[in-house]
């Protein structure tokens, strides 16, 4: 912004631009004295001999005039300013800290968007809004291309169309549309009015032409000229691409004006005695910006004291116009500097954190061939690819020529991971699916027996159903849940009547206690008659009386074992023969085991008498292989003695052989699995 290059443009291209808008007291009070100062006789001197009235060409011409070496510091700062005189909502933008988005979560955007649109000075914070989008819909967007990926794995043979929806993206776009209602009104309305604005001045400036005219009073034209400036005060913003121009359009017939009057050296010396002490006073605050720790803060205040000098002061004597606007402009031309140097360190801070983003990038990249074989292995995997995308949006800006590159190449490797993680699923898939039928058989199965009431048999079932569910592998996570609730549900619905049915139990245990308790006490004084078939259908009736009582309480079944003990006493009385005693002793055991549904007490029987069954073949078979030896010998006459007892011992182990065979064939045939 080189405004000083227009304040005299009839005279020198380089001198500074002015606004005697603070001068207005001083012209005003001119004005009151104006015929006795200059009592212009409007005949005596024609105006072309002491002002020449510019045309467009020459206005256009000096505006254009050579840039000096400062004009890119100039005009950053007038190129700003233009932009807020435009908007005067843009001027509270610097008061709003501008953060790094990109380090923020999506929760942590939708909450900062919330508070940015819920202030008053929302359209101030259209940069930080439009930033806050920009992060929002990079992170979301890629978050729904993995959810995406994951559905296509998982469903690959369904015709289920992808959906994906996230309460954040609702309430970001509630929150981002109050943002765009609002500042498409505000725009509808400025740009109305930018309109009807720039015609105003444009008007005003073109009176302004019109008051260089040696025939009218002097007084009145003054009067005319400071209504002019009134009304180009309150005439409201201008379109940012017409500002520039707008300005110094006016500066310069107003510096026409002001030449024209030509009032007495005394008012006129005074005049630019007061605007140089107020551009000598910025230039003094400039010099103590240049030593300002927060350069931002500086650089923003700088430009408020361009637009100060361009709009409110007016010009200063020639012999100063140089001197002050050289000042001003090398002033400025350090702090640009400045602030150049602090972009070039923000630069080095970006370029520190594109070499993190680069070797966060390369990691996700090794994790994308690191090939593990086991589910609890890629849980750690994806574990780690978690912490560097976490790494990677904490890891700031880089510089912005790179900035989608970097992001593309972000979500290059993070969907090549992706898509390593959901091939090794995918193998796995087809196992899944073979245990859901697994499991689903034996839902089914467990279904149908769990309204069974003949528990001895199901009970057994149940159990091993159960084991077989703990042994079978993963089923597909969406059904996970709802298989294990229907086999859960059924195992538990058998499981509570068998509980009730025990309940019921108990009490008859406790009635059958009591009852063979009391018949205990009778049998005690039981006495045989001595015929042996009597005694002997006297005693198995005693045993089937017992056996009718049922089962009795767990913790009391030592009454069997008294009863046991008086059956012994009976046998040895009744005379029986030592095989008859010992199966129907056994049969009687074998009874009450059946009765308890102590199925481990009966298998752990089944596999002693299959052991014993075994020993007996084995010394049976040694015994003849013996017989054998003696029989070969050629004194097998005199062996005879011998060859006797062996045969006996085979004799008894046959007949013992026997006596196990029937057990377990009794055992066998027991309705106990």
């Amino acid at each position: 912004m080189l405004e000083e290059k227009n304040d005299n443009l009839t005279h020198h291209e380089n001198e500074a631009d002015g606004h005697v808008e603070n001068n207005k007291n001083t012209i005003e009070e001119i004005a009151t004295t104006a015929d006795e100062i200059l009592p212009v006789q409007e005949s005596d001197v024609p105006a072309e001999d002491y002002f020449e009235i510019p045309t467009e060409e020459a206005i256009a011409k000096s505006v254009d005039s050579t840039e000096s070496e400062n004009q890119t510091a100039m005009d950053s700062i007038s190129d700003s300013n233009a932009e807020e005189s435009e908007d005067e909502t843009r001027k509270d933008r610097h008061e709003i800290p501008m953060q790094d988005y990109d380090t923020l979560s999506l929760e942590e955007l939708v909450e900062e968007l919330k508070n940015l649109v819920s202030a008053e000075k929302v359209l101030a914070a259209k940069d930080h809004i439009e930033e806050i989008k920009k992060s929002f819909l990079a992170k979301y967007n890629h978050l729904v291309e993995e959810k995406k990926e994951e559905f296509i794995a998982e469903n690959q043979d369904s015709n289920e169309d992808f959906q994906y929806h996230s309460p954040l993206k609702s309430n970001f776009d509630k929150y981002y549309t109050v943002y765009k209602d609002a500042k498409n009104a505000h725009f509808k309305s400025l740009q109305t009015n930018l309109k009807t604005n720039l015609e105003n001045r444009l008007s005003i400036v073109e009176e302004l032409k019109e008051l260089i005219n040696p025939q009218e009073n002097i007084k009145d034209t003054l009067k005319h000229f400071n209504d002019l400036r009134e009304r180009w005060k309150n005439a409201g913003s201008i379109p940012k691409d017409k500002y520039n121009h707008v300005w110094n359009n006016y500066h310069f017939h107003v510096e026409n004006f002001y030449d024209y009057l030509h009032l007495d050296r005394e008012a006129r010396d005074l005049d630019f005695k007061y605007n140089l002490e107020q551009k000598q006073k910025i230039v003094a605050r400039v010099e103590e910006l240049v030593n300002e720790a927060d350069v931002n803060k500086a650089f923003r205040e700088l430009q408020d004291l361009h637009k100060i000098w361009k709009e409110d002061i007016g010009p200063v004597s020639r012999e100063h116009r140089d001197e002050i606007w050289n000042k001003f402009s090398d002033l400025t031309k350090q702090m640009h500097d400045k602030r150049e140097v602090l972009f070039e360190n923000q630069r080095g801070t970006e370029l520190e954190n594109l070499a993190k983003k680069k070797e966060i990038i390369a990691q996700i990249e090794v994790f994308a061939t690191e090939k593990v074989n086991a589910h609890s292995q890629w849980l750690a995997q994806i574990e780690k690819v978690e912490a560097l995308r976490t790494a990677f949006f904490s890891a700031g800006k880089v510089p912005s020529e790179v900035n989608e590159e970097t992001w593309s190449a972000f979500k290059t490797a993070v969907r090549n991971f992706n898509s390593f993680k959901n091939s090794f699923y995918k193998d796995i898939k087809k196992d899944q699916n073979d245990n859901l039928s697994k499991k689903t058989a034996l839902v089914a199965k467990a279904k149908e027996l769990q309204e069974s009431i003949d528990f001895v048999t199901t009970t057994p079932i149940m159990k091993k159903i159960q084991e077989e569910w703990k042994q079978i592998g993963h089923v597909p996570r969406k059904y996970s849940d709802k298989i294990w609730k229907e086999f859960k549900d059924a195992c538990n619905h058998y499981f509570e009547k068998l509980k009730e049915q025990k309940n019921e139990e108990n009490g008859e245990e406790v009635a059958a206690f009591d009852g063979k308790k009391a018949y205990l006490e009778t049998l005690r004084e039981f006495q045989l008659v001595g015929e042996h078939k009597t005694d002997l259908d006297a005693i198995k009736l005693h045993i089937e009386t017992w056996k009718s009582f049922g089962k009795v309480p767990f913790p009391r079944r030592h009454i069997e074992g008294k009863f046991n003990k008086i059956l012994d006493a009976l046998f040895e009385k009744l005379s029986l023969s030592k095989k008859d005693t010992d199966m129907m002793r056994f049969s009687n055991r074998m009874d009450n085991l059946s009765e308890s549904n102590d199925t481990r007490k009966l298998d752990n029987e089944k596999i002693f008498i299959m052991r014993k069954i075994d020993e007996v073949q084995n010394e049976i078979f040694q015994l003849e292989n013996n017989i054998q030896f003696f029989t070969n010998t050629r004194n097998a006459k005199k062996e005879n003695s011998i060859v006797l007892e062996v045969r006996k011992n085979i004799a008894v182990h046959k007949e013992s052989l026997d006596v196990w065979r029937e057990k377990l064939k009794q055992l066998r045939n027991l309705n106990i699995e």
